[in-house]
């Protein structure tokens, strides 16, 4: 189910018209039930961009469980409006826009996706949507995730770190995941932050946990 050619650019409003937009990519679901799964890139002070070889992964494992995708550039970089801060309020912001452009695209439920700085982002979404059914999580810094975040999500949730991490260990991350209803943890051999290794592999989980979702209808 879809593949790696049918790529649509999008521009995504913000909340405020003088704000301008956000540019993103497009890849639409083969399911009836058309859901949908938004991914935010790494940091944007530290070459984050949707062109994210993990952002561009986790797009393509969605769609092949039959799930819409929409990643995007936070503001500041690529064709995105504005001034790139790392700010959370600003994340929170483009991530929200985000969220609408899809909610507005397809009728099913959404799937909160990040990677890095995009995963605390998408996590603290999955806590506030009332459309997100899900949260697929890659390698969020416990700096940036906020005490008992995962415990308070109350929705499925996947958590996928490399075993060689040092930006987001996994022991850092394992108690507030076992807390946490619905939600697992889940090794990349080898891999660290970046999934210069493993990168094949973090698709296929992210594909199967999707799937497998999908087919429970969240």
């Amino acid at each position: 189910m879809g593949g790696r050619t049918d790529e649509r650019m999008v521009t995504i409003p913000l909340r405020a018209p003088e704000e301008g937009a956000l540019e993103g990519v497009f890849q639409a679901g083969a399911l009836d039930e058309g859901q949908g799964c938004v991914i935010a890139p790494p940091h944007p002070l530290y070459g984050g961009s949707m062109d994210s070889p993990v952002a561009s992964e986790l797009a393509y494992a969605a769609v092949r469980a039959g799930i819409a995708a929409l990643r995007f550039n936070w503001r500041g970089v690529g064709a995105s409006a504005g001034i790139a801060s790392g700010e959370p309020r600003d994340a929170d912001a483009d991530y929200a826009a985000a969220l609408a452009h899809l909610g507005a695209t397809v009728a099913g439920r959404l799937v909160a996706c990040g990677y890095s700085f995009g995963a605390a982002a998408a996590l603290r979404a999955a806590r506030l949507h009332p459309r997100i059914g899900r949260g697929l999580l890659v390698a969020p810094p416990p700096s940036l995730v906020e005490a008992g975040a995962l415990r308070e999500l109350e929705r499925p949730a996947l958590v996928l770190v490399g075993s060689a991490d040092r930006i987001a260990p996994h022991d850092a991350l394992a108690a507030d995941v076992a807390a946490a209803p619905g939600a697992r943890l889940e090794l990349i051999a080898d891999a660290d932050h970046f999934f210069m290794s493993g990168l094949a592999e973090l698709g296929r989980r992210a594909h199967a946990w999707l799937a497998q979702g999908t087919a429970r209808g969240r």
